[in-house]
């Protein structure tokens, strides 16, 4: 799919499939056709497949040619089965218009036309619609952090708790759901990363270019954006092996008093099946098999050593 945006005033117009590009300042490729990656191509850029985003060198994912700079970060969005997932998106930033390259659906992409006039310096050129753009993404990855945040949150009431839940059922989906909250959050810290080194690259890129004193100071701001939530982020990291510590050792805990339980009455009713056990061999000569009282005395034994046993466990404050 292809969308193009023209700007009018500071908001963003999308253009209809029949209108000419031309006029547009953001033209976003979302798992193009090969017709829409040529119209793309026929304002003189490279449309990289995904196999050439997913590279990992810096060579590949930051650099300029023919003075058109492309610029590869990796997002958190949905996939076409909108599962979770990161994946690299391009920016092609040339002098007149910028160009967007992605294969799923990070939500930044569809709320920032809706906020164009109210995030980032402008639209007036395509460096100001690439910073922009890159500060509805900043703001959506701060609203995952505080999301994360939230969850563990509520996590840890319901495990730190006095009134806390100790079913083991319970404990396994709480670890559950503090390792999705831990996936989400590195999957905003690799994208604050690689974020990091785009605006850093294009940051330097502006010292030969007439825009570059006013674009100065949001990519500036950007950077220190970047730099809280980065600790943000580690922080929450660190709440998240918490979490699953604490979480893990209720599991173990509940496991063991079952364990416990579990041998306490195999240890009580081992002497009263010694008992039987004896009374039940098949000797000749075995005085108590003519006694009239000798079925009630092995009951009484029974009992008597499966109390005494439990008693003694009692004194010992094993139970």
């Amino acid at each position: 799919m292809l969308f193009a945006y023209q700007a009018q005033g500071a908001k963003l117009q999308r253009l209809e499939a029949d209108q000419p590009l031309d006029g547009a300042v953001w033209i976003d490729l979302y798992r193009p056709l090969s017709s829409q990656v040529k119209a793309a191509q026929a304002f003189g850029i490279e449309v990289p497949t995904l196999a050439e985003m997913e590279e990992i060198e810096v060579s590949n994912r930051l650099y300029r040619e023919n003075g058109i700079d492309y610029i590869t970060v990796v997002l958190p969005g949905l996939s076409d089965t909108k599962e979770a997932m990161s994946g690299p998106v391009t920016f092609v930033i040339t002098p007149e218009r910028l160009f967007t390259v992605r294969h799923h659906d990070p939500r930044p992409f569809t709320t920032y036309p809706e906020r164009a006039d109210r995030v980032g310096p402008g639209i007036a050129d395509s460096g100001q619609a690439f910073l922009s753009l890159i500060e509805e993404i900043i703001g959506r990855l701060a609203d995952l952090l505080e999301s994360s945040g939230r969850a563990l949150d509520t996590l840890a009431r319901e495990v730190y708790s006095d009134t806390g839940t100790t079913d083991a059922d319970q404990l396994q989906a709480a670890l559950r759901r503090t390792g999705r909250e831990g996936e989400q959050i590195a999957r905003v810290r690799l994208s604050l990363l690689t974020i990091e080194r785009a605006i850093s690259y294009f940051g330097q890129s502006l010292t030969d270019e007439h825009r570059g004193t006013a674009l100065k100071a949001p990519v500036k701001g950007l950077m220190r954006d970047i730099h809280a939530l980065e600790v943000h982020a580690d922080h929450l990291s660190s709440r998240v092996a918490l979490a699953s510590d604490s979480t893990m050792g209720m599991i173990n805990l509940s496991q063991n008093q079952t364990i416990k339980i579990v041998s306490i009455v195999a240890v009580v009713f081992l002497p009263p099946t010694v008992i039987a056990s004896a009374y039940g061999m098949n000797f000749e000569v075995m005085p108590e098999l003519k006694w009239v009282w000798g079925y009630p005395m092995a009951l009484g034994l029974m009992v008597a050593s499966a109390v005494g046993t439990y008693l003694f466990f009692k004194w010992r404050r094993w139970l």
